[in-house]
């Protein structure tokens, strides 16, 4: 088995998407301990920026290029036949797809195909090995599929001791997007479409497509404001959220009890089954800090928990924690901003 592939999803804009790139960093590091390379997949039409200029950095040694105006906008039959075919040509170790609408479409279809495992939204990638006692067997250099299982009650770690290439899938703001060497070289390898797709793949036909445009997006955002369950009092308790965000100059975010409970938009939801964050810094009013949430926030830079229970889990991982009532610390925040802030 040889190296590690990512497959690069080409965004509306017809960029290559911010998830492939943190997919791409990972995998570079990925490679070094299992020394392989690291092969990009982008299959598409024309790509807007110089595929080898962005690629190349990130520590990509190959890409495999699929050059077809039919490739694009994406559907399914064509995609499929090109990265299965060039995952069993090449045999592939591990494969790695974004979490993404195109991602959880196309990476089950291959993993079935391929009849190998695919682990599905991992929060880490470790390499590591896995002692099978019933066999009596030691597999070395195994991809750990890190995750959050049975609603979060635990971590699981999982391996694919048998079977190849190991498959996962990753959340948006997992992993860290890092430029790997500037000056890093690889090849371009263009695949032959002809020779991978027939005309049964293009069965299906995007006639026409209309793209609302996202009204909220807190990947971006530096500073971060969390709201919890805690926030009791539906919307208006948020408003103090808000209120805190708008003075700081950052977003709301909230947990998935807040959003279920109707305290605000679906879209501001941070964990698991919402998005994932790095802001340089999180402040979490609130909020219990169930292992869902963690996984969508753990990663920010500076952390900190407004909450009336010391015992939180949210508290582990703050680098601050403000024990209080956060419908008296956040008034008092904000006053104390605005009178020392120009």
């Amino acid at each position: 088995m040889n190296n590690i592939f990512v497959y690069c999803e080409v965004t509306e804009e017809c960029v290559i998407a911010d998830v492939s790139l943190e997919l791409l960093s990972k995998a570079r590091k990925l490679a070094d301990e299992l020394n392989c390379q690291v092969e990009a997949i982008v299959v598409g039409n024309e790509v807007k920026v110089d595929l080898e200029a962005t690629l190349y950095p990130y520590g990509v040694d190959i890409i495999n290029y699929a050059k077809d105006e039919r490739l694009f906008p994406y559907t399914t039959l064509p995609h499929f036949s090109i990265v299965t075919k060039l995952l069993k040509e090449k045999e592939a170790q591990i494969c790695l797809f974004g979490a993404t609408c195109v991602g959880r479409d196309l990476a089950p279809r291959v993993s079935s195909f391929l009849k190998c495992g695919l682990t599905a939204d991992c929060t880490s990638l470790e390499i590591g090995e896995h002692e099978d006692k019933k066999a009596g067997k030691v597999y070395e250099k195994l991809l750990y599929q890190i995750r959050p299982a049975f609603g979060g009650n635990i971590i699981a770690t999982i391996v694919n001791p048998e079977t190849r290439p190991q498959m996962a899938t990753v959340r948006e703001g997992v992993m860290k997007k890092e430029i790997y060497n500037a000056n890093h070289k690889g090849q371009l390898e263009m695949v032959n479409v002809n020779n991978y797709v027939t005309e049964s793949d293009f069965c299906v036909k995007v006639l026409s497509r209309e793209i609302e445009e996202q009204k909220i997006n807190i990947k971006g955002a530096q500073i971060v404001v969390i709201g919890g369950y805690g926030m009791a009092g539906g919307k208006d308790g948020f408003k103090l959220i808000h209120e805190l965000a708008d003075v700081l100059g950052g977003e709301v975010g909230a947990t998935r009890a807040a959003v279920d409970a109707g305290m605000t938009e679906h879209e501001r939801q941070v964990g698991q089954t919402g998005v994932t964050i790095r802001p340089k810094l999180c402040i979490a009013c609130g909020v219990s800090g169930a292992v869902q949430h963690r996984a969508g926030m753990e990663q920010s830079s500076k952390i900190i928990s407004i909450n009336t229970d010391s015992n939180a889990p949210i508290n582990a991982i703050a680098d601050y924690t403000i024990i209080g009532d956060a419908f008296e610390i956040i008034p008092q925040l904000i006053k104390h901003y605005k009178n020392n802030t120009k």
